[in-house]
């Protein structure tokens, strides 16, 4: 597989062992329209990294640029210390956001065929679908085809066949789409079982307590370009605590060590709540002020910033809305699953 030759984006100086993934400056066009533009990625080892964005967003591209499924226009890419990813699916499990099963096929029969697909022997791999469906509960279902399985089953089916060769690489794309709240929950134990074993794990996701819950690091995706990619508390920390104060007093000489933008709501007996961002030389000046200016404290919390305020002040309040649309539309989904409007 080509890797951008003639790109302006060429291999780094140096190679990082740390890294499973490293790619720079990725770009894909489809007919004249560019999905993808100039993305930066870089997965250590052993991370669960998250891809969060709204769909349409360029994940999914990016994601089969990465594996090497498509390649790209521009840029650089190494997968696992190879510029050809393809070379080393054996290594690498890979769940596609199309789920795609052989309606006929058995559930154990269709796992083995997966495996069959990573270099395992069929007869070995029968053996480990027996053994993995039952250790998720879904021994039951083994005989039974795919066609007879709910879409959330046949979802973890299909899940099961993608970890049966015991991959080095874990590669999802919105593996919770479709899943009720019970099987979203077993999925992040199973992606944390994953990282637990030495295993990397990336996956895309438009649901950000998903990504906010789990991942180490995440990049953040919209109209086909990566404004931030690194550790969700510098992600979070992107923006300033929030404040929430409660003073017995509405007035004194301890306001000046409020910010001049900070929100006051009077109550009955003249007690006030206030709101702001913490300063930054932080809560301490803040307390010794208000304390030496009698403000009279009944409560004060600290709220850090969660990741949905800094994916909306990352990447804008239209993709933040967009990402909220498809949740939504996804939770309607899953809901159908529950009562088995699923099926295949």
């Amino acid at each position: 597989m080509g890797n951008g030759v003639g790109a302006p984006v060429g291999p780094p100086d140096t190679v990082s062992a740390d890294l499973a993934i490293e790619a720079r400056g990725l770009v894909k066009r489809f007919d004249g329209t560019t999905a993808v533009d100039g993305v930066d990625i870089s997965v250590p080892k052993g991370a669960i990294y998250g891809v969060l964005g709204p769909n349409g967003a360029g994940k999914t591209t990016t994601l089969r640029m990465l594996l090497g499924i498509i390649d790209p226009d521009q840029g650089y890419r190494r997968v696992l210390g190879t510029e050809h990813p393809t070379d080393i699916a054996h290594r690498i499990g890979y769940l596609p956001e199309e789920r795609g099963l052989y309606p006929a096929m058995k559930a154990y029969e269709a796992i083995a065929f997966l495996a069959a697909l990573r270099g395992v022997p069929l007869a070995e791999g029968r053996r480990r679908a027996r053994v993995m469906l039952e250790e998720y509960g879904l021994g039951h279902a083994a005989e039974r085809q795919i066609r007879q399985l709910s879409k959330g089953m046949a979802q973890q089916v299909q899940l099961i066949g993608t970890l049966i060769h015991n991959p080095d690489l874990v590669v999802l794309d919105e593996p919770f789409s479709g899943l009720d709240a019970i099987n979203q929950g077993r999925l992040e134990q199973l992606i944390r079982g994953l990282a637990a074993r030495g295993a990397t794990v990336l996956f895309s996701t438009h649901v950000i307590a998903h990504a906010e819950r789990m991942c180490d690091q995440v990049a953040i995706i919209a109209g086909g370009k990566v404004p931030f990619a690194g550790p969700v508390d510098v992600a979070r920390d992107r923006l300033r605590p929030q404040v929430r104060l409660e003073t017995r007093v509405s007035d004194g000489p301890w306001r000046a060590a409020l910010p001049a933008d900070a929100r006051c709501d009077i109550k009955a007996q003249g007690t006030a709540f206030w709101y702001f961002s913490l300063p930054e030389s932080g809560v301490e000046p803040l307390l010794r002020a208000l304390i030496e200016g009698n403000a009279g404290i009944l409560s004060l919390s600290i709220e850090r910033a969660g990741l949905h305020d800094a994916f909306v002040a990352i990447a804008g309040e239209a993709a933040a809305r967009a990402l909220e649309e498809n949740r939504e539309e996804a939770e309607v989904t899953g809901r159908k699953s529950i009562f088995g409007k699923g099926r295949r």
